[in-house]
């Protein structure tokens, strides 16, 4: 009995303790910006933004389904998504973003001069790059994939892969266009065109059988369009895209990766599952309570 009612005040006591850590946590949680932005680093980007009072977000407006316009005019996409996330997790309001339109060639630049406080335009990581600027942790891992016509003959992969050299496959025209096809296809011929509009076009008039394009074009195109394209069911050489920040500032960084981290794998994940079906035609992750699986 008296082991018994020890055991009970153990339990009490650990059960007072985390009630406690919860009311820290809400406590916590309940902090103002100009609060948060006391906590941080004097020379942090995040103190920087979180008193100006919005993010300053470098992208593009042409490339869908990552950063382009509707019918209303308005930017859209997975990356413009992934900005809205930071925006809600800095002000709770995803509103409070503004982007800035620029070239590809600008990523860089842009961060390293000031000019934004992040780039999110499906930036692939590399080394030589990251010794220009810190990535975040990886939001998309983009890859090849292969595109026919809904009422194609060769519809699948492994038709294409078994027609050898009947197999024609259209591609943009690169360096490495013949390596990427034949990574898959071995036999396949070939076709080098100068626009990814004219690689697409190619199957539709059937010179082509099968397009080797990006895999989110896959996913965009077919979700939009099923009676017409399908997929053929094969994805390879992966990539990955984040966002990228100026090097020197752990504060922005740990922030921002918190951010999307949460959005991928926690509780706050509205605005992440809604554009993975909006733009990929994909069913969020499923999360498990339990082992972490970041």
């Amino acid at each position: 009995m008296i082991k018994f009612l020890s055991q009970r005040r153990e339990m009490m006591k650990l059960s007072m303790l985390g009630m406690a850590g919860a009311a820290a946590a809400v406590g916590s949680a309940s902090l103002g910006a100009r609060q948060a932005a006391a906590q941080a680093a004097a020379n942090s980007q995040l103190r920087t933004v979180l008193d100006r009072g919005k993010l300053l977000v470098g992208t593009g407006s042409t490339n869908a389904p990552w950063h382009f316009e509707n019918e209303k005019g308005e930017l859209v996409g997975m990356d413009i998504a992934m900005a809205r996330i930071l925006a809600k997790g800095l002000f709770d309001d995803e509103s409070k973003v503004e982007f800035v339109r620029q070239d590809p060639a600008q990523r860089i630049p842009n961060i390293n001069t000031g000019k934004v406080d992040i780039v999110i335009q499906f930036m692939t990581v590399n080394p030589q790059r990251a010794q220009l600027v810190h990535f975040t942790r990886p939001y998309y891992v983009e890859g090849v994939a292969l595109l026919v016509r809904h009422d194609a003959e060769m519809k699948t992969y492994d038709a294409l892969m078994k027609a050898g050299s009947k197999a024609r496959i259209s591609i943009l025209q690169n360096a490495d266009a013949d390596t990427t096809v034949k990574a898959a296809l071995p036999q396949a011929t070939i076709l080098q065109l100068d626009t990814q509009a004219n690689v697409i076009q190619a199957i539709d008039s059937r010179r082509a059988d099968a397009a080797a394009v990006d895999l989110s074009t896959v996913q965009w195109i077919t979700k939009r369009q099923p009676d017409r394209y399908a997929d053929a069911g094969k994805k390879w050489y992966s990539m990955l895209y984040s966002a990228a920040l100026r090097q020197g500032d752990p504060d922005w960084l740990r922030f921002v990766n918190t951010t999307f981290e949460v959005a991928m794998y926690g509780h706050q994940n509205a605005i992440y599952d809604k554009a993975l079906q909006d733009f990929f035609g994909l069913e969020p992750p499923v999360r498990e309570p339990g082992l972490p699986r970041i």
